[in-house]
């Protein structure tokens, strides 16, 4: 039994291998296998250097050795800060001496002037004190970076915050400074305390702010209160006044180029009109001589016609 069940299944794959379907069905099998471990390798093979790559990536961001621990990044202050008095409290303090606005009324413009060695000078920021005319804390108006610490004869102690996106604040007439130049500030840090300086020194003391937006100083009072952001109008509305006043002075120039063409026209048709004078006094002059000249001969026709006439007696 078992040698005949040997001899029938022989006979079952003896009847396979001789299908014609077989062996073609046999290839495309092997080599779907082959293919299929082809591109299995080659997606391998990609795949590693991207893992490799992420490896060094983690390596890199914990090797704290390969990065300075001195060195911090500056911050730049959040676009959602809003500008504040550098005072702790706002209700204590007042504006003693303003922004001088060439846009503002008379009495604005006034309060704006400032008197030293018997001459006014515009200001250039606010003068802050507090009601009661004691010293106060100074604090920070917007977040950023102490960029310089000076000391000032006629300004007093002054202290420089960059704040990124070219927006910088200035504090001077400070008594004290509790900051150094590398120093990153939050919003209301202490700077330091109000102190009195040479150059306002009528206003006791008090803390004189400057608000500069790309190096131009604005008017602080139309800020506070109100989001960093806004600056960037300063920058549009400078922008715009170039861009009128070059549109200007191009629109002078070619009307002067205009006016200089009209007027060298001008010149020009006067010059033709006397060339033309004196060359019509010529064709009269010549018309003249041509008439005086016809009269000669009709009077020279006329002796010889007498001459000539049968009815004179000849001698």
């Amino acid at each position: 039994m078992k040698e005949e069940n040997k001899g029938a299944s022989k006979n079952k794959w003896s009847r396979i291998f001789r299908k014609k379907w077989f062996f073609p069905a046999l290839y495309l099998t092997i080599a779907a296998l082959l293919l299929s471990v082809v591109v299995w390798y080659q997606n391998m093979d990609n795949q590693v250097p991207d893992a490799a790559e992420d490896q060094e990536e983690i390596v890199n961001d914990g090797d704290f050795d390969s990065a300075p621990m001195d060195e911090e990044a500056n911050p730049v202050v959040d676009q959602q800060e809003t500008i504040q008095m550098p005072v702790a409290d706002e209700d204590q303090a007042e504006i003693v001496t303003k922004f001088y606005d060439y846009n503002a009324d008379q009495e604005d413009q006034e309060n704006a002037l400032v008197l030293y060695n018997n001459r006014f000078y515009q200001s250039s920021g606010v003068d802050i004190a507090s009601a009661d005319g004691e010293a106060f804390s100074v604090q920070a108006a917007l977040s950023g970076t102490v960029q310089e610490v000076k000391e000032d004869p006629l300004l007093g102690n002054v202290v420089i915050l960059s704040h990124g996106n070219d927006v910088m604040t200035y504090y001077a007439s400070l008594e004290e400074v509790s900051v150094q130049a590398g120093d990153n500030v939050k919003q209301g840090d202490g700077l330091g305390t109000s102190g009195q300086n040479l150059f306002g020194k009528d206003n006791g003391t008090h803390v004189h702010f400057q608000l500069r937006k790309e190096g131009n100083e604005v008017n602080p009072e139309e800020f506070f209160n109100q989001p960093v952001t806004k600056l960037d109008s300063v920058t549009n509305e400078e922008t715009e006044a170039a861009e009128g006043s070059e549109s200007t002075e191009e629109t002078e120039a070619s009307e002067e180029s205009e006016a200089t063409e009209e007027s060298d026209a001008t010149e020009e048709s006067d010059a033709v009109e006397e060339s033309e004078e004196p060359a019509a006094e010529e064709e009269d002059d010549a018309a003249e001589n041509e008439e005086e000249t016809e009269d000669k001969d009709t009077e020279e026709d006329s002796e010889e016609d007498e001459l000539d006439s049968p009815l004179l007696d000849q001698p």
